[in-house]
């Protein structure tokens, strides 16, 4: 028999395949199994049109069948089958695809698609095989023929017996190596496993002979095994279901079987879109974070499937970062796949899909916010910092979109609100939306720097994560409102008669604070008199856009660059230290050296920085005590 040779450029493409287009082997089977549907397909689609043809759909099927003894995997179809030239043709030219032709002659129109419109999925047989039998038999034909191949070297085409229309593709699966485990391919439960990731909603039954244990007729305790034909695949997508039909357990229980998380999700949301591009959603916001979700091995992205098939398992194209979070998966006959069917085209199509994505995430989740206030205030408590990333990653790029989702402690409500509320309760002289920022709300409830702020009667947000102030920074302003630290060097608070006086104080003691500058050196920017304290002796302030909190957090990152806020150390001029500072400067310097160095160290202690020399500190007051 003349074996016949693949075109110089087929056989080419077909060496590359093999080593590089695939970057899973056990695709393979996705390919072959979906090659089969296609197949049943073209019947079911030429008995709409030919009155001669019946379709029963029981009569249609699927069937993978591993022989570990031959070492051999079969795949059969019920399908239309092919002739010898159609063999020829579609298996000898590699990228013709037989299903794209059978498309293209018969115009498909749209609920209707074949999935096999490549040409090349038919050929990731050779990853696992070293030899590859086709025996097909037409519909209508009374002769089968068989194409078999070894590879690139080329193939032999010749008459075969064959019962029935349909085809069969027999693979002898290759030996293992040092680096490859081929007998897995030969494995019911791993072939199983490969049915139920990939192949679970072709339409049609996917059968396998699956063993199992059962009690021996007329035996009480022994048993035997036996061999039942089982359908592998569920065949029916949820997604394709009537929402109507579907209940809250349904979509948690496809939540669970498609390994999306342990927990229960919050919300699901079910998307059909039949418009300029058609697509069906299922998306879930989950309840609890996962334990590797701020981590490097943790991969963003939804499910991706092609008319039932998945084609991928993390489409991140899908997700922008800042809703990373979201589960779930969508379903498309539209997106242009490229030759291996699990590498995208960036096209148009799948941006659109995404984006409309993004829009019904924002959207469910404002739901959640306003009918479902504490599930969301458990959803913010596990993913709110993501969404405050996403504010300030990409130059604030998204801050419109995720502005009205984000949450922060309020100094009046004792509880999480949203900017919105804030804002809506502004006093009509408060400029600013006020936030303080600190490692816990008890801690913030402390800071001296909030007295003035508070005092007035103004709300503070309390910012307890390391991004919220960077997030804010790029967030500038909302509703018009800018955002400003109560640790800030201008409150822009109306000055009252207090500060007044308290203007004359600095300016009468300007030698004081002068000497106190010196006597810290760089440490400090300035040396002022406070308009903020009210009980506190004491406290530490920032000029410029880097703030106290803002500096632990820069230099406690790998790459410590040593960056340093303008600080600012603030004396409160109606407390009896100030008096004892004023008399120490008159009469006894270096008790003044002493005290300024306490009330800096003091200052250091209340906001959470570390003393550059713990026992000086110590001495220090020691001495005091003395």
């Amino acid at each position: 028999m003349e074996k016949k040779q693949f075109q110089a450029e087929s056989k080419r493409l077909l060496e590359m395949m093999i080593n590089s287009i695939y970057t899973n082997r056990e695709v393979f089977l996705r390919e072959l199994i979906s090659n089969a549907s296609d197949a049943i397909d073209k019947i079911y689609y030429k008995a709409l049109t030919d009155d001669s043809l019946s379709f029963d759909r029981d009569s249609y099927y699927i069937k993978v069948t591993p022989d570990k003894e031959n070492r051999t995997l079969t795949i059969k179809d019920t399908g239309i089958g092919m002739t010898q030239e159609e063999l020829e043709n579609n298996l000898g030219v590699i990228a013709k695809s037989g299903s794209l032709a059978f498309k293209t002659e018969n115009e498909l129109k749209d609920g209707f698609d074949i999935i096999g419109q490549f040409g090349v999925g038919f050929y990731a047989a050779f990853m696992v095989a070293d030899l590859v039998t086709v025996k097909s038999k037409a519909l209508g034909s009374d002769t089968a023929c068989q194409w078999v191949s070894e590879g690139a070297d080329g193939y032999t085409i010749a008459p075969c017996e064959k019962g029935g229309t349909g085809t069969e593709i027999i693979l002898q699966i290759k030996e293992n190596t040092e680096d490859e485990n081929y007998d897995e391919y030969l494995e019911e439960y791993r072939l199983k496993q490969i049915i139920k990731k990939y192949s679970d909603f072709i339409r049609y039954p996917i059968k396998m002979d699956v063993s199992s244990s059962k009690l021996k007729e007329g035996s009480e305790n022994e048993f035997e095994e036996v061999q039942e034909e089982q359908i592998i695949n569920s065949m029916v997508p949820l997604w394709k279901k009537n929402k109507s039909e579907l209940t809250d357990e349904d979509y948690e229980k496809f939540y669970t079987e498609k390994h999306y998380g342990f927990d229960t999700p919050l919300k699901h949301t079910h998307i059909s879109v039949d418009g300029t591009i058609r697509y069906n959603a299922i998306l879930y916001i989950p309840e609890k974070i996962p334990f590797d979700y701020y981590s490097k091995e943790y991969e963003k992205g939804l499910e991706l499937y092609s008319n039932g098939v998945l084609i991928m398992s993390r489409c991140s194209d899908l997700l922008p970062d800042y809703f990373s979070f979201v589960k779930g998966m969508v379903d498309s006959e539209d997106l242009s796949l490229n030759i291996s069917r699990e590498m995208l085209q960036h096209d148009r199509q799948l941006k659109l899909i995404a984006k409309n994505i993004n829009k019904k995430i924002k959207s469910e989740l404002q739901s959640l916010l306003k009918n479902e206030r504490e599930k969301y205030e458990e959803f913010y408590q596990s993913f709110g910092r993501q969404l405050k990333f996403g504010v300030y990653s990409d130059f604030g790029a998204n801050k419109e979109v995720l502005q009205d989702l984000l949450m922060f402690y309020s100094s009046k409500e004792k509880k999480m609100v949203t900017l919105d509320e804030y804002v809506s309760r502004m006093p009509e002289e408060q400029k600013y939306i006020y936030y303080a920022a600190g490692e816990s709300n008890e801690r913030i409830d402390k800071l001296p720097q909030t007295e003035l702020v508070a005092e007035k009667g103004y709300e503070i947000l309390y910012f307890t994560d390391e991004i919220d102030e960077f997030a804010i920074k790029m967030l500038m302003t909302y509703k018009e409102k800018e955002f400003r630290s109560v640790a800030s060097g201008d409150l822009g608070i109306e000055p009252d008669a207090a500060d007044e006086q308290s203007e004359i104080e600095e300016k009468e003691n300007k030698e004081l604070f002068d000497f106190m500058k010196d006597v810290l050196k760089d440490k400090v920017k300035d040396v002022r008199i406070s308009k903020r304290l009210k009980t506190y002796p004491v406290c530490l302030t920032a000029d410029g856009e880097i703030t106290i909190e803002m500096e632990k957090v820069l230099n406690a990152m790998p790459d410590n660059q040593n960056i340093k806020a303008d600080k600012v150390l603030e004396i409160n001029a109606h407390h009896e230290v100030f008096q004892s500072l004023k008399n120490a400067f008159e009469n006894d310097k270096d008790k003044l050296t002493l005290y300024v160095n306490l009330l800096y160290n003091q200052a250091l202690l209340i906001e959470g920085l570390p003393i550059q020399d713990p026992v000086e500190f110590t001495n220090d007051i020691c001495k005091v005590m003395v």
